[in-house]
C-alpha cells in the first residue's frame, strides 16, 4: 500500500469520525435527534469507510466522490454559521486532503507516462 492509499485511508475514517463526533458530541442539533442527523451526515462517507476496512482498492475513488459533498457543505457552513465554523473549516480541509491523497498515485502515473512519451532532443 503506498503512502497516499494510507493517507485516504486515513482521511476515510477521520471524515467518518468527524461526522459522528460533530453530530453526536461537539455540536448536536436541536431540532432533531442527534444520532439520526449523525446517521444522516455519515452516509455518503460510509461505503469507502467499509471499503477501507476491508483494503479495497476502490476505497478511496468511494471517499473522494464522498467528499467533494463534504468539502461544499464545510464550506458553505463555514461561511454561514460562526458558531461551527471550526469544525466546518476542518471538515472542509479532510475532505481536500482526501481527495488529494486518492488521486495522488493516478496523478502521478499520468504525469510519468506523460514524460516517458516526451522526445528527448
Amino acid at each position: 500500500m503506498s503512502r497516499a492509499a494510507r493517507i485516504t485511508a486515513v482521511a476515510v475514517l477521520a471524515m467518518l469520525a468527524l461526522q459522528l463526533a460533530w453530530r453526536l458530541w461537539l455540536a448536536p442539533p436541536t431540532q432533531a435527534a442527534p444520532w439520526t442527523m449523525a446517521l444522516f451526515f455519515s452516509l455518503p462517507i460510509l461505503p469507502a469507510a467499509v471499503l477501507v476496512l476491508l483494503r479495497h482498492r476502490r476505497a478511496g475513488f468511494w471517499g473522494a466522490l464522498a467528499a467533494l459533498l463534504y468539502f461544499c457543505h464545510g464550506v458553505m457552513l463555514a461561511w454561514s454559521e460562526p458558531e461551527v465554523r471550526g469544525l466546518a473549516l476542518a471538515e472542509a480541509a479532510l475532505a481536500s486532503v482526501l481527495v488529494v491523497a486518492a488521486s495522488w498515485d493516478g496523478m502521478r502515473a499520468r504525469f510519468a507516462a506523460r514524460r516517458a512519451r516526451r522526445p528527448t532532443v
